[in-house]
């Protein structure tokens, strides 16, 4: 049996071949699926990038390469339902317009941050939101193998009304603006129900695995307009009703109560940072069955970037409102009974911290450590419709395995000590 040493400089040559090699994963304890008590030592077989059978004890078939990590604790790999990995939100919005900062750049951009994310743990991400093109060719590398990173699905570009959140010409000086939306005009900028509808269409035409939709207003755009209802009830219907005929998913950014309401009410099947959530909203997304994405490490971002003139004025003073609920609509949700799935909103943050939400769910939201890793696995895999595929460590199922340093059914902190990463059976470089 070749030790683990092959699999190393395997690693450190870039992606091992997932076709050419079975592994036989070792370590003192898998946890299988989060819901379910954890088995001690134990060995998982991959072969051609599924798993092919889990087995008691530390064992390994003729000719495989094992991998022994001691006292390591297996799992699935996370899901991060809420990223954009192709956005650098430290970037002031100004400096963002020069000629540095093409769709091709944020390609390489998405691509570091790509594998960033994947040695964090995170072996399945869904970006939602960043330029289209740049968002298209990060999937596709990763896609390919060419690139080492996490599975990627893409949003392209959001669903806004003009003024809102995802309109990029807000801010600026009205000629200014004005040569924004002539220079970049915006597929997703939209008003009335049937020209939403066909913005929905365009963007899955291009290529889209989800749509999202800025429901309300957003913190980090420079417009004053708020953080309520930004779409009209009958607006919102129209582009659920479009992106499920399409047999897309809609994800609605959603800050402001009544606007949350608003959105579960129209049928979308995610609500994305439900910052002011109120008990009616909480009942709306309950009885629809929206899940319910958290993001807490956004509010981290504002901390961490405020008064350092990245952010204009009207930004700073709507985070100021944020930061105040920071939790309090996840802890509602949850108390309630709603589905939660784990995201961060990475980019507001760097990325590569996205672990740091674990702790932040049990700390802010009420959580308990068990039910923010079923958050990052079962229930992501579920909103993303793969289950099948991802989520638990099956026979079948691709070979997405990370091994942490503790016991992350216990301690959310363990989650953040990644030492060893497989995605679709292959083996990430980790430096």
């Amino acid at each position: 049996m070749r030790a683990i040493a092959i699999a190393i400089v395997l690693a450190g040559a870039g992606l091992s071949s997932a076709a050419a090699q079975t592994f036989a994963i070792q370590a003192d304890t898998v946890i299988v699926d989060p819901a379910a008590p954890a088995r001690g030592a134990s060995t998982i077989i991959v072969e051609k990038g599924k798993i092919l059978r889990i087995e008691p004890g530390r064992t390994a078939p003729s000719g495989a390469t094992v991998v022994d990590l001691g006292r390591s604790t297996l799992l699935p790999g996370l899901i991060d339902t809420h990223v954009h990995l192709t956005v650098d939100a430290t970037i002031p919005r100004a400096q963002s317009l020069t000629t540095k900062y093409s769709e091709s750049y944020f390609a390489t951009l998405g691509l570091r941050n790509a594998l960033t994310t994947a040695r964090a743990g995170f072996t399945t991400v869904r970006d939602l939101g960043g330029p289209m093109e740049a968002s298209i060719a990060v999937r596709s590398a990763l896609r390919e193998g060419s690139f080492a990173g996490p599975r990627l699905l893409i949003a392209g570009e959001a669903l806004s009304i003009i003024g809102g959140h995802g309109d990029h010409s807000i801010g600026f000086a009205p000629e200014i603006a004005d040569a924004i939306r002539e220079a970049t005009p915006q597929i997703g900028v939209c008003t009335g129900p049937e020209e939403c509808a066909r913005s929905v269409r365009t963007i899955a035409a291009r290529g889209a695995d989800v749509i999202k939709m800025m429901a309300t207003g957003g913190v980090l755009d420079d417009g004053a307009i708020g953080l309520g209802q930004h779409f009209s009830d009958e607006e919102m219907s129209a582009i659920v009703r479009t992106a499920h005929g399409l047999g897309l998913k809609v994800a609605a950014h959603a800050h402001g109560a009544g606007g949350i309401g608003a959105a579960a009410r129209a049928g979308v099947d995610s609500i994305e940072h439900g910052t002011f959530a109120n008990a009616s909203d909480i009942a709306i997304m309950k009885a629809k069955g929206a899940y319910y994405v958290p993001t807490l490490m956004t509010f981290s971002g504002l901390q961490r970037y405020m008064g350092k003139g990245i952010y204009g004025p009207n930004t700073e003073a709507k985070a100021k409102i944020a930061l105040a609920e920071w939790g309090t609509g996840l802890n509602r949700a949850y108390r309630a009974g709603v589905t939660i799935a784990f995201g961060t909103d990475a980019a507001v943050f760097p990325h590569g911290e996205n672990g740091r939400e674990f702790a932040l769910m049990v700390d802010k939201g009420g959580m308990t450590p068990r039910d923010a890793l079923i958050a990052a696995t079962t229930n992501a895999a579920k909103l993303l419709n793969l289950s099948a595929e991802i989520g638990s460590l099956e026979p079948g199922k691709a070979a997405d395995i990370i091994a942490v340093d503790g016991d992350p059914l216990t301690d959310p902190a363990a989650l953040t000590r990644v030492r060893w990463v497989m995605t679709q059976g292959r083996v990430l470089p980790m430096q």
